[in-house]
């Protein structure tokens, strides 16, 4: 390849992140760090060669294990939510292909972050490590149980869809303390909830409409 044809798909790849950041925009999306975020992130890294084409599409893409990484959209939308501060720490629960993590890493102090496949576990610390992103802990388990040891939570993101709020998840907030999840039965009408952690228990707003993998208990036997 010439130096022309590298410049070529520099300037391709320039312009196809401005575009989505404009669009994420134009979606309502107004948090400047989380943008900022976006933008210097390469989605490109963390989606596999055969649809690397669509890195800077606002689509969600199939990864390994039979899940997906979410749309730009949504990943702005959510963390936009979380209203996180350079002192957060963060739980994620789904790290899939690892670029939520990182976009996260971006804007708070610490992230943990847990997956039931041990082979996209293995590759998300590959990209992080890749991308030089030294603020993420990461493991492999149950998202349903959470991560004790290292609660409480300022924050928590769950990235696949539970039938119902787990409250297990909700004792590891911080009172205060934010969750962003979709809530739904597989297959039919999911939303997400904004749950903010209360003296008394917890506040719950309804958001929009999305669709994501389900929430499964366990650790994956396989993969």
């Amino acid at each position: 390849m010439s130096d022309e044809d590298g410049d070529s798909d520099l300037s391709e790849g320039r312009i196809a992140v401005a575009r989505l950041i404009m669009g994420l925009r134009a979606q309502g999306v107004r948090d400047s760090r989380v943008l900022k975020a976006i933008e210097t992130i390469p989605r490109a890294l963390f989606v596999n060669e055969a649809h690397a084409v669509y890195a800077y599409d606002d689509r969600s893409l199939p990864i390994d294990c039979g899940q997906t990484i979410s749309q730009p959209f949504v990943v702005a939308y959510m963390t936009s939510l979380l209203k996180l501060t350079d002192r957060d720490k963060v739980l994620e629960i789904g790290t899939g292909s690892g670029y939520q993590a990182a976009v996260l890493a971006r804007l708070c102090r610490r992230v943990y972050t847990i997956e039931r496949y041990r082979t996209l576990h293995r590759q998300a610390e590959e990209r992080l490590r890749d991308l030089g992103v030294s603020n993420v802990t990461a493991m492999v388990g149950d998202g349903l149980q959470g991560w004790p040891a290292q609660a409480p939570f300022d924050k928590i993101m769950v990235t696949a869809a539970a039938e119902t709020v787990p409250q297990v998840l909700v004792d590891q907030l911080k009172v205060g303390g934010i969750m962003v999840i979709p809530i739904g039965p597989i297959g039919g009408a999911q939303y997400l909830h904004r749950i903010v952690r209360t003296e008394e228990g917890y506040d719950d707003d309804t958001l929009i409409g999305v669709m994501f993998v389900p929430l499964v208990p366990g650790k994956a036997q396989q993969l």
